[in-house]
């Protein structure tokens, strides 16, 4: 079954094609993080429970990770931008899980998860990547941060730019080969299940096992990505020994 999307040319140009729900789905992922921090968050108390105290956790769980990687008076620079990721991420990843929303004959797709796409993840992985320099720069110094690349022999700056290219693309088709991946095999498992009687119980048990891995696959990838943003965040703003 072939999947298609609704695009537009934006102001007309071809080669600037936007995926219509693709824009709906991130911006409804970005709505369920900020609903979900603020109901959480609202009602702040010295001894928490319920939804604060799960909060609290993720809060201990990030500054850890980001303590893993680098010093905390570093560290403690990129907390917002590790919590924002590590939600934002494990919601788009779970978007699809639970349901598919797509037009009956041509297959137009309206719900799905958005980091299937892999526009998106190259997207934010590019954007981490800048982010790490711009924060090499302000942390170090433009020529303090410019030899880092000569170091500690100048022979390895060109491998070191190749670097950035691979980190760039492996941060981004990691995250969007799983989740694509994920998102196929579980249209798969119900074109199955509606293809014959016989099928929609035989489909049933392995649509449902593999949907509680689907979480898994999800919330591993969410966790990978924000951890990997820290640990290329520690290499350029860590002093080299």
């Amino acid at each position: 079954m072939d999947t298609q999307f609704l695009t537009v040319d934006l102001f007309g140009i071809p080669w600037m094609t936007v995926n219509i729900p693709n824009l709906i789905l991130i911006t409804v992922a970005m709505a369920i993080v900020f609903f979900v921090c603020f109901f959480m968050a609202r009602k702040i108390e010295m001894y928490p429970t319920g939804a604060q105290n799960a909060l609290e956790y993720l809060t201990q769980f990030i500054k850890n990770v980001i303590s893993s990687t680098m010093p905390w008076d570093k560290g403690q620079n990129f907390f917002m931008l590790g919590i924002t990721l590590i939600l934002y991420i494990f919601v788009a990843n779970m978007m699809g899980v639970p349901f598919e929303l797509a037009t009956a004959g041509d297959h137009y797709v309206w719900w799905n998860s958005p980091t299937s796409n892999a526009v998106l993840t190259l997207s934010l992985a590019l954007f981490i990547i800048l982010l790490t320099h711009f924060y090499g720069i302000k942390m170090k110094g433009f020529k303090e941060y410019g030899k880092d690349y000569f170091r500690p022999v100048g022979f390895l700056a060109p491998f070191k730019l190749i670097e950035e290219f691979s980190n760039t693309l492996t941060l981004g088709m990691r995250l969007f080969a799983n989740i694509y991946a994920k998102e196929v095999i579980l249209l798969m498992l119900v074109g199955l299940g509606t293809s014959s009687l016989f099928w929609v119980f035989g489909a049933f048990l392995p649509l449902v096992v593999f949907q509680a891995f689907s979480v898994f696959i999800g919330t591993l990838q969410a966790f990978i990505f924000c951890m990997l943003t820290m640990v290329y965040m520690a290499h350029k703003v860590n002093e080299e020994h």
